[in-house]
């Protein structure tokens, strides 16, 4: 049995849960989203209460895609009312951040600026030299801020670059300086 696949999932006070044989569609006061189904995976309404179900218990693929279906309906419901946020801090000297329009401008060590253009259904804010990510889908949130964060990876020794708000760096020692040099 999936410990997280036989989770319930409560759905909230004005959000609508659209359920058919190949997709849900879940809209609420941020938006709407929808998530195609696979075959072997079936979701059932009672009420105010989703539960999701597979064709075999007893298969591991079928188990694993109980538990990833309830999950990423789960998200989807947090997604329309909440939305998600991730924050990406760019540490280093003459290192800056800006906001054109939907285009994410970043000096970030390069000889030139580096633009990134910002995919549909997410906003960007820059205080600084933070900048925040946000909207009702979480891959695509979380997706969009590990490829920001590729552009210039933290590194171990100054630890400069681009690194997640409440990531911690391990930092490593760099050389010694000689003992008893003439």
């Amino acid at each position: 049995m999936s410990r997280i696949g036989k989770k319930l999932i409560q759905v909230p006070a004005g959000v609508d849960v659209a359920i058919s044989e190949t997709e849900v569609r879940v809209k609420g006061p941020k938006g709407e989203l929808k998530l195609a189904l696979h075959p072997h995976v079936r979701l059932e309404r009672a009420g105010d209460v989703l539960t999701v179900a597979v064709k075999s218990e007893e298969n591991k693929k079928d188990r694993a895609l109980w538990g990833l279906f309830n999950r990423l309906v789960a998200n989807m419901i947090v997604g329309v009312t909440k939305g998600y946020e991730k924050g990406l801090e760019f540490v280093g000297v003459g290192y800056k951040v800006s906001l054109a329009g939907k285009t994410v401008k970043m000096d970030v060590g390069f000889s030139h600026e580096v633009d990134f253009p910002l995919p549909a259904g997410i906003e960007a804010k820059v205080d600084k030299n933070t900048l925040t990510l946000s909207g009702i889908d979480k891959q695509l949130v979380g997706e969009t801020a590990a490829r920001i964060r590729r552009i210039r990876k933290p590194e171990p020794y100054k630890g400069k670059g681009i690194k997640y708000v409440d990531e911690v760096i391990r930092r490593k020692a760099g050389k010694s300086a000689k003992a008893g040099a003439k």
